[in-house]
């Protein structure tokens, strides 16, 4: 599936794992890409206030989200769980988002920053943010899509 570059807007990179949020984003021309602190993830999901905050404090207008798909395109555990976490974002931040396939992207942030066996989580950040440039090249364009079906695998 090939997607066209997105318009330029400020939003915001997430690459979800199980026990922590990776965070990046961008200024309003997708000049450049910034990351933030990674957030834990908690049951009751009280890191959504900490995203929320990032939100306003840098005024984002979107967010994508990161979706490991496996080497054939197929949705895997990991991405199942990506899916549903965005779909929960959607809903109480209200904001347009979209989902990049975000295959190898920790590999790639741990080779192209020399991060090695790191639990800070900063090594989650720089994957958002390679899943944010992947997204400033090729898109998908953010769509308001709360309460509807988005991924299509």
């Amino acid at each position: 599936m090939k997607f066209c570059k997105p318009k330029p807007k400020s939003i915001l990179s997430l690459d979800i794992g199980t026990k922590r949020i990776g965070l990046a984003y961008c200024d309003p021309l997708c000049i450049t890409s910034n990351i933030l602190p990674a957030v834990k993830r908690f049951e009751n999901n009280q890191e959504i206030k900490i995203i929320r905050n990032y939100i306003n404090e840098f005024n984002l207008t979107g967010f994508i989200v990161g979706i490991p798909l496996d080497d054939e395109g197929k949705m895997t555990t990991q991405a199942i769980d990506c899916k549903n976490y965005g779909q929960l974002l959607s809903n109480e931040l209200k904001l347009p988002f979209s989902y990049v396939n975000e295959n190898s992207s920790t590999w790639a942030s741990s080779d192209r920053f020399g991060i090695k066996k790191d639990k800070s989580g900063l090594i989650d950040s720089f994957s958002a943010k390679i899943i944010l440039e992947q997204w400033i090249e090729e898109g998908p364009e953010l769509e308001v899509i709360a309460g509807k079906r988005h991924i299509k695998y």
